[in-house]
């Protein structure tokens, strides 16, 4: 029947726009191929989407619509328009330029001879060539509906791949987490970019302790972790606080049943591991539609959860327990020498203050901060009658109490833990001189290792504005004085600088931690 072919008649443009729906390009310089193709296509409806109809007249204004509909399904693209290879040239840039590999170009030509089919699909990516025509109302149809499949099947395998690749960026950034504070703002982050959903997230646990959690626990003794968006700043309180009687009831089925929970738009998920009970999370905001992947990946991200919180947790213990061990084993060289604890405190704190000044990174100012207590550590090699003589060291005194630099760098040097490691260079280079005067190398400038740099200062300001068992404290007038003679002597001179900016916050440190009388 002639009525079947398309392009035989021009027909009123009838539009079919509708919520959720996919995008189609018409490209065509010809209003009535505009007009008879919606009108074709006016009643197509897949998996409960119509189609939205998008109208381009040339090549130039195709590339317009195409970067502002990047999310467009199919382009129906005319070749010749206001150039022989207008169509063309719109088909390389949409892959070439745009990098949209989703979208399914459909070439239409009214004049074959223009553009040969063989030429045109060797030569340029796209998905179907059709002539005009050849295109009955049946078979646009056809080309569509298998058109939107493929883009249907494209987006799902990009979306799992998008899944895969941040449930594995999620774990890994969990893992790699040294604070709670980091763990918790990874946990609710990483959640929400894999499920797309808004920034309402919640973590919950009956203690900081995971294990609490049992069968016969209150849901409504539970208190906040963590929360983003309308839950930010509700850390502490119960979640009856917070809570309205729908999401309690949630929280209590996820608890008493060890799973997931999905409501409406929102989930509940039991987070535990091979060796505790767990916390409980919170999400809002989800798809209308959950995918399996999208609830698989929930799933492994929930059971990674707890597993990286404990890890943390151990993190978190294994780090207390080594910078306790290296403040009580300072102490112990310190009380030795008739000196209090706080010495060792205060050093630690100026270092930090001037390596940040100085511009380390925050990890390696920790690292100096928790290491510097470490410096005179040698001295437990150093006979009593020596290190607490009252009067200036003579002679082989003071080549004995030198070799306390090289003993201390002896005891941590084998040491695989960072701190102690740092510890051990520190140990070693603090009684080093920026002129080369020092011991117990005579390394010069910048051979001293930043942090024998650092702690060589600390130390010495620390120590001459307090009394010693062979002195008496100075003031601050006199200590800056002397520090400023030894610039580029003793001390580096870029050091000694920054210090006389930092004089103030340095003396609060002291004041701080005032030496016992």
């Amino acid at each position: 029947m002639a009525n079947d072919f398309l392009f035989a008649e021009e027909p009123e443009e009838t539009v079919s726009v509708s919520r959720g729906s996919w995008k189609v390009l018409i490209v065509d310089d010809e209003p009535e191929v505009h007009a008879v193709t919606k009108l074709a296509l006016s009643d197509f409806s897949f998996q409960g989407k119509n189609l939205e109809f998008i109208s381009a007249y040339s090549g130039r204004e195709a590339k317009e619509m195409l970067a502002k509909h990047t999310d467009a399904a199919i382009v129906l693209l005319d070749v010749v328009m206001e150039t022989d290879d207008a169509g063309l040239l719109v088909a390389r840039y949409i892959r070439e330029e745009l990098h949209n590999h989703y979208v399914r170009i459909i070439l239409r030509t009214g004049q074959p001879g223009q553009a040969p089919e063989r030429q045109v699909i060797v030569n340029y990516d796209i998905n179907d060539y059709k002539s005009k025509t050849e295109l009955t109302a049946q078979k646009l149809f056809t080309v569509v509906m298998s058109s939107l499949r493929s883009y249907r099947d494209i987006l799902a395998i990009d979306h799992s791949r998008q899944g895969l690749e941040k449930i594995i960026t999620a774990s890994a950034d969990l893992f790699s987490a040294h604070s709670m504070e980091q763990f918790i703002d990874g946990v609710l982050q990483q959640l929400t970019s894999i499920l797309g959903c808004n920034d309402n997230a919640l973590l919950v646990t009956s203690s900081l302790v995971a294990g609490n959690i049992n069968e016969e626990a209150d849901p409504e003794r539970l208190v906040v972790f963590a929360g983003l968006g309308q839950f930010e700043k509700q850390e502490g309180k119960q979640i009856s606080e917070v809570l309205d009687a729908p999401l309690l009831d949630a929280f209590h089925q996820a608890l008493h049943s060890r799973s997931i929970v999905y409501r409406d738009n929102y989930l509940v998920a039991y987070c535990t591991s091979k060796f505790t009970s767990g916390s409980l999370l919170y999400v809002s905001g989800l798809p209308s539609q959950m995918t399996d992947t999208q609830k698989r990946l929930i799933e492994l991200f929930s059971q990674n959860v707890q597993i990286a919180y404990e890890n943390v947790q151990l993190q978190s213990e294994i780090e207390d327990t080594q910078r306790e061990i290296v403040y009580r084993l300072s102490e112990a060289v310190e009380h030795r020498s008739i000196e209090t604890g706080n010495h060792v405190k205060r050093v630690a704190f100026i270092c930090y203050d001037l390596a940040k000044a100085y511009g380390l990174p925050e990890e390696e100012a920790e690292k100096l901060m928790f290491a510097s207590p470490l410096h005179d550590v040698g001295k437990v090699g150093i006979p009593d009658g020596i290190l607490n003589k009252p009067m200036k060291l003579h002679g082989q005194e003071w080549e004995v109490m030198k070799t306390h630099a090289s003993i201390g760098y002896e005891i941590l040097k084998n040491s695989k833990r960072t701190i102690i490691q740092a510890g051990a260079v520190i140990a070693q280079d603090h009684h080093e001189k920026w002129d080369g005067s020092g011991y117990p190398s005579g390394k010069k400038g910048e051979e001293i290792h930043i942090y024998g740099r650092i702690a060589a200062l600390a130390d010495v300001y620390d120590a001459l504005r307090h009394r010693r068992c062979y002195k008496s404290a100075w003031t601050l007038e006199q200590v800056l004085e002397k520090i400023s003679s030894e610039s580029g002597k003793h001390f580096d001179p870029k050091l000694v600088e920054i210090f006389k900016t930092r004089v103030d916050k340095l003396e609060a440190i002291l004041q701080k931690y005032p030496d016992e009388e």
